[in-house]
């Protein structure tokens, strides 16, 4: 049986171990309020700070396609940047990631030998281990809040892939490691990019602005198409299998409300300036995805109404759904006027008394090479990226909006910081995996 997406990979690496996660969870919960911008603030003494055109090398944690391109867009945003190191669960990512990259200009900068190449879940640990200075993590969700761990354990600055946890219990350990980061002058940026959009920039600061006066209401589509599986091979694990397919899988991607749709929900959260919902309700299921074991236990679709007080909402609208309408489009209502932002597009105007569009001949760079741009940046000249705050808060709403539609109840921001939600299995081995749970059901599934 061959689906849309249908991929093939060689066998993957030896079986390996890591302790169980639950073991070392620390940190306390941390309500996530940050300014609307955050900005580029001069510090004296980075950690890792490197100077003028000194090489700067980089680990590459999580080899799939948002790891290579990140490497690439690392690699076209500073000329001192070496690809040093890598960390994957199976060496085969790597071996591929690496022939990827050397095909490329940068190619003579592209220096990962085998010995440098690091399988297993204990992978990330020792790429951060050898002789680093950043680390982009980009390996399945689940594993982010250690995989930032491990980076700052090893005073690294980072870039760290959306969405950074699955649940409550890597939102403590992401807010903890965070801190720890502040402390030691380590830039962290994130992968949020459509932060990094000049056009979502500058709408989103004139409404931050006032130019369509109090923000009201919103509504959010992200209207796409199934992603692809991978066929399952003879020589898989159930372990293998699962990360293979690690999108479908709610323990390791959160789900496609945690994993994409949280896109839409950090723009949401961009226009209410931060501050977090009082209330949120939802829906959620599984009309359309083919009942076999690569699909895993992931939902298609997820409708959600996020709430603040005076009757101020936002509405999510998502799915993926085969040979119909695709959109992804944001409408942002305020007292004053509107804006509309639709970065397929690309449109982003603002409607009222205030009129203004983003000029056609404006600047549009590549929202992905500014991420990354704007990081290296910071680091040559000493300067500080935190992003941590609005990031986890964006990820907690997407995890609000989850349990609503999971549960069928109406959850509130207290129930997100008071949750005790875990996914993660009881050991994490290769020849062990956590058996797929029944899709869930609103009405049955409880809060946590």
């Amino acid at each position: 049986m061959k689906l849309k997406g249908d991929h093939t990979m060689s066998q993957p690496s030896n079986p390996q171990h890591m302790p169980d996660r639950r073991a070392f969870l620390t940190g306390a919960m941390a309500a996530a309020g940050a300014a609307f911008t955050v900005p580029l603030i001069n510090t004296a003494h980075a950690l890792n700070a490197v100077a003028g055109s000194d090489a700067m090398k980089v680990a590459v944690i999580g080899c799939g396609g948002r790891g290579i391109g990140a490497a690439m867009q690392a690699l076209q945003a500073d000329p001192g940047v070496q690809i040093w190191a890598m960390g994957d669960a199976f060496a085969d990512k790597m071996d591929s990631a690496v022939a990827e990259l050397q095909k490329s200009e940068f190619s003579s900068r592209v220096q990962v030998p085998p010995e440098r190449r690091f399988a297993g879940f204990d992978g990330a640990a020792k790429a951060c281990q050898s002789g680093v200075q950043l680390a982009i993590l980009a390996a399945p969700p689940f594993f982010r809040p250690d995989h930032l761990q491990c980076a700052v354990d090893a005073n690294l600055h980072i870039f760290c892939e959306k969405p950074m946890f699955v649940d409550a219990a890597g939102a403590k350990k992401v807010i903890d490691a965070a801190r720890t980061a502040r402390s030691r002058n380590l830039n962290l940026a994130c992968g949020f990019c459509w932060r990094k959009s000049l056009p979502e920039r500058e709408t989103f600061r004139r409404i931050a602005d006032g130019q369509i006066g109090e923000v009201v209401a919103m509504h959010s589509d992200y209207l796409s198409t199934p992603l692809g599986v991978h066929m399952r091979k003879p020589e898989w694990s159930d372990m293998q299998f699962q990360l293979r397919n690690w999108q479908h899988m709610v323990w390791l991607s959160g789900d496609f409300i945690v994993e994409q749709a949280v896109h839409s929900i950090d723009k949401i959260n961009w226009a209410f300036g931060n501050q977090p919902p009082t209330r949120c309700t939802a829906i959620g299921g599984r009309a359309l995805r083919e009942n076999i074991p690569e699909r895993g236990d992931v939902y298609d679709h997820f409708g959600v109404v996020y709430e603040w007080p005076d009757n101020r909402r936002a509405t999510l609208m998502w799915r993926q759904y085969d040979d119909c309408f695709n959109e992804n489009v944001d409408t942002i209502i305020g007292t004053k006027g509107r804006a509309l932002v639709n970065g397929w597009a690309p449109l982003h105007r603002i409607v009222g008394d205030v009129n203004w569009s983003y000029p056609s001949n404006a600047p549009k760079p590549n929202m992905y090479q500014v991420e990354h741009d704007e990081l290296f940046k910071a680091i040559r000249s000493g300067q500080h990226i935190d992003e941590s705050d609005w990031m986890v808060q964006s990820c907690r709403l997407a995890l609000m909006g989850r349990m609503a539609a999971y549960t069928g109840q109406a959850v509130t921001w207290q129930d997100v910081l008071q949750s005790k939600e875990d996914l993660a299995p009881p050991v994490l081995a290769m020849d062990a995996a956590p058996p797929v749970p029944m899709v869930r059901q609103p009405g049955k599934t409880k809060l946590v």
